[in-house]
């Protein structure tokens, strides 16, 4: 199957089109790998983690141009996302020697209680496109810790990076059939056999929520344990006592990773009446500095988005959101030319009723909605049914407490526009996910308590 330059259109190269068969082969390799693997003693399992670690930071450059070419992200933001992604085999290389238990007396007296912590097995593994490095490791990290085997399907828009994550593995002497790749023009298809077989026992998914419910109802026929990193309606709140300075960085930083296109891009930014002139002024003027252009090249910020239906989708959007009333500072048209490009805009006054506010928007548009009272935008806020995250900039430390205590979402940026971190647990409520990634709690998604009696 080919694999595009979202940039150019051009074709990159051609990967291998997995059917059914090949999948199922691929969870054979896994099955009959999982014995060994979860045997394999800890310490060499965290050893093989840091070994993949160091060879990834030895290889951002190329792996940096890899995830530009096939993605569209500017270079600096792709050599981020490499170091980032090696973080998590680090915290999980860690992680791997601390899978502790438990002891205690029964209650009554006459036996012990013993809980161990052991591998689920082998586990189904769906990355997506926009941060194709990262959440491979995400994933394969604590898999492997854990001591499970796991096939990996990456979305196919960018499989590059995912083939060259399970090459670095392979040197860091990962054995074979412990990671397994599968690439697909055909995800349902593939997946299908997979997720029905009695021999996959996981499946963590990273995609959009309408696809995590179909894939939750298939794990439903076999009890499959799964983790669910589902999709966002983030909302970022300026209180008129907030370090504009400060919000304002953390509002770019929140809409402008990844050109927009992240689960945890802020998607409603609601700011207090009395500051949402010179905030929508001054974020315009930043916005419409940003050089866009080809990753590739120096300097850019802005680059293509993923493909053309996604320029299709923020088009429509910017353009319901105008009928309805909502005013453009800056950018708000499409870009002719090659490529899949779309300036960073910024509106005003978008109307609770506008689409964008109940739908990830995953392009550089900053929808600035203005509020009046602390009560008023946290019921504005919470009226979604996603929770994944939610940031808040205020000066008050009681206000800011009360804000991100009742913001109904599994994170919250409280005064700064970035909360991903490996060391940090990564998830969401409501129809956002099921489940955490990263953190302490990470690599119990890959582990099931066993619980052995034992009489004196």
């Amino acid at each position: 199957m080919p694999v595009h330059d979202p940039a150019t259109g051009q074709l990159l190269c051609h990967v291998a089109d997995a059917g059914p068969e090949d999948g199922l082969a691929a969870l054979s390799a896994a099955a009959e790998a999982q014995r060994d693997w979860a045997r394999t003693p800890p310490r060499e399992r965290g050893d093989i983690l840091m070994r993949a670690y160091r060879h990834l930071l030895a290889d951002l450059d190329r792996l940096a141009l890899i995830a530009t070419l096939e993605m569209g992200k500017p270079l600096a933001e792709a050599r981020g996302e490499i170091a980032y992604a090696a973080e998590f085999f680090r915290w999980f290389a860690e992680e791997a020697v601390r899978l502790d238990g438990g002891y205690m007396p029964a209650p009554s007296g006459g036996s012990r209680f013993l809980v161990a912590r052991q591998p689920v097995g082998p586990s189904l593994l769906i990355t997506p496109w926009n941060f194709p490095m990262a959440m491979g490791t995400r994933k394969i990290g604590p898999a492997l810790a854990a001591g499970c085997t796991c096939v990996v399907k990456p979305a196919e828009q960018t499989p590059l990076c995912t083939l060259a994550l399970a090459g670095i593995l392979h040197e860091s002497g990962v054995p074979a059939g412990v990671v397994n790749v599968v690439t697909t023009s055909d995800p349902g298809r593939l997946m299908t056999p997979m997720i029905l077989d009695e021999r996959s026992r996981k499946l963590s998914f990273t995609g959009s929520t309408a696809v995590g419910k179909r894939l939750l109802e298939q794990c439903a026929r076999t009890v499959m344990r799964t983790s669910m990193e589902l999709g966002g309606n983030a909302p970022f709140i300026v209180f008129d006592d907030a370090d504009l300075d400060a919000a304002i960085e953390g509002a770019l930083a929140a809409k402008m990773r990844n050109i927009g296109q992240a689960c945890t891009a802020a998607n409603r930014i609601f700011v207090q009446r009395g500051v949402i002139d010179e905030f929508g002024r001054r974020l315009a003027d930043r916005m419409a500095a940003l050089p866009m252009g080809r990753g590739t090249e120096s300097d850019v910020v802005v680059g293509p988005l993923i493909d053309g239906d996604a320029v299709a989708k923020v088009t429509d959007l910017v353009a319901d959101a105008r009928a309805l009333g909502a005013r453009v500072l800056t950018g708000g048209e499409p870009v002719d030319g090659p490529g899949n490009f779309y300036p960073a805009t910024v509106l005003v006054d978008v109307p609770d009723t506008a689409r964008m506010c109940h739908t990830e928007i995953f392009g550089p548009v900053a929808a600035l909605i203005p509020f009046d009272t602390e009560d008023e935008v946290l019921t504005r806020a919470n009226d979604t049914p996603y929770g994944l995250v939610g940031y808040v900039y205020t000066e008050s430390l009681r206000r800011g407490l009360r804000v991100c205590e009742a913001l109904e979402t599994g994170m919250v940026g409280l005064n700064q526009g970035v909360v991903s971190n490996p060391a940090a647990p990564f998830g969401g409520v409501k129809e956002s996910g099921l489940g955490r990634e990263g953190g302490l709690v990470g690599i119990d998604e890959f582990l099931e308590l066993k619980y052995i009696g034992v009489q004196l």
